[in-house]
């Protein structure tokens, strides 16, 4: 009698337990809680023309209202952002900023100007240059007789003027310059450098210049937060000027859409994009597109033993940001969107059922809080419908700006 080899075996329970037991079919009880959700957007005054949503789960379609037409998707947009930024750079690159000077140093003074040239990081911020000042100090150096020079692409605070950036930083060196907002926040920061406030002079002017300086000796490297927290603390906060900023460095908004369009397959009449924040409603994208964008995302992000909530919120895990106002169930790594009259939701849903579930919602017209609740209200439902599955190795991780250890001798 044959005997069945056992490979054949493993494989045909493998099928059977990954793919089969997998539902493939369409799913009426998600179809009516969808079209109910229309028909209450519709009470409330809502044109359902206006609004589009695609649900799917890796083997199905579930819903599809309009999902092919690109319409403003806000925010959603980050989400593009974040596979360009992935896809160029490692998630552990830090962008530097480099510190030189153009003197010599004597009895704490530095005789000449003070350089700084930035390569674009994203998230520079008064934390940031507190630690540099403290770290100077403890180089020996307490003044500059000179000016404060900044190069290339410096932005702190996320402002874009180099200049007003250099001013910035400036204050930041000397805590008796600071704002008197900083000055509240005067323990906290403490804490974080464990030093004491910074009192670096700057006796010159800030002066920004588009070329490096000639005979500039290097004192400094400064190190940003790392890819992976930087886009993270942009998904969170949904901040447009690190998104812009991300945008920039892989080369502009014509790069973002192209990555898109070769990784994720999107179609061209179903991407617009203008810039990398999603301000605007020329910024635009299909429901469908934003979903297979997401999901390229995941796969890239899997190929690094990475996960897609290392860089967005997850309800139930991160109550800050744009999902402190939000009562969306446990479990949901999501991206949030809004304009003047756009609410935007994208995400996954981990369920025990079907498995991962992608969606995306955008709605549009006015009253934005009402919009938001019947977002909350939809996944709700279908939290009721799916069992969703929290993973309990997740926490909620705050960066550690103004940490000194990203601060190395050249």
């Amino acid at each position: 009698m044959a005997v069945t080899p056992p490979m054949m075996i493993a494989f045909t329970n493998w099928q059977q337990a990954q793919v089969f037991a997998v539902p493939i079919e369409e799913d009426p009880q998600v179809e009516r809680i969808v079209k109910q959700y229309l028909e209450d957007l519709q009470k409330k005054g809502y044109n359902i023309n206006q609004q589009e949503i695609w649900i799917q789960s890796q083997w199905a379609e579930l819903a599809n209202i309009k999902s092919d037409i690109p319409v403003s998707a806000a925010s959603l947009t980050k989400i593009a952002t974040t596979l360009a930024a992935v896809n160029k750079f490692d998630l552990d690159h830090r962008f530097v900023t480099e510190i030189g000077r153009t003197g010599d140093v004597a009895n704490g003074v530095l005789q000449g100007d003070l350089v700084i040239t930035g390569q674009g990081d994203p998230l520079f911020t008064w934390e940031e240059g507190i630690s540099l000042a403290n770290t100077l100090e403890k180089l020996g150096i307490r003044k500059i007789q000179g000016n404060l020079v900044i190069v290339n692409n410096f932005s702190m605070n996320f402002q874009k003027d180099p200049k007003i950036s250099g001013e910035t930083l400036k204050k930041s060196f000397n805590w008796h310059l600071w704002p008197t907002h900083l000055l509240k926040k005067d323990i906290k920061l403490s804490k974080i450098n464990k030093s004491s406030k910074p009192t670096l002079a700057i006796q010159g002017k800030v002066i920004a210049v588009a070329q490096p300086l000639v005979g500039v000796s290097p004192v400094l490297r400064h190190q940003s937060l790392s890819l992976r927290e930087i886009i993270k603390q942009m998904n969170i906060h949904s901040n447009n000027n690190i998104a812009q900023s991300l945008c920039d460095s892989v080369g502009g908004a014509a790069v973002v859409v192209q990555t898109a369009k070769d990784l994720a397959q999107i179609p061209p009449d179903q991407i617009h994009l203008e810039n990398g924040s999603g301000l605007g409603v020329n910024n635009r994208i299909s429901p469908r597109a934003i979903t297979q964008i997401w999901m390229t995302l995941e796969n890239l992000l899997a190929k690094r033993s990475s996960k897609i909530a290392e860089l967005f919120p997850v309800s139930g895990v991160d109550h800050q940001g744009t999902l402190s106002i939000r009562h969306i169930p446990a479990g949901v790594t999501l991206k949030t969107g809004t304009l003047n009259e756009v609410s935007t939701l994208a995400g996954v849903i981990p369920t025990r059922e079907r498995g991962p579930v992608w969606f995306t919602i955008l709605n549009h017209g006015s009253r934005i809080n009402q919009l938001r609740h019947e977002q909350d209200l939809l996944l709700q439902k279908l939290s009721k419908h799916w069992q969703f599955e929290l993973d309990p190795s997740l926490k909620s991780v705050k960066p550690f700006l103004g940490d000194p250890t990203r601060n190395s001798l050249i």
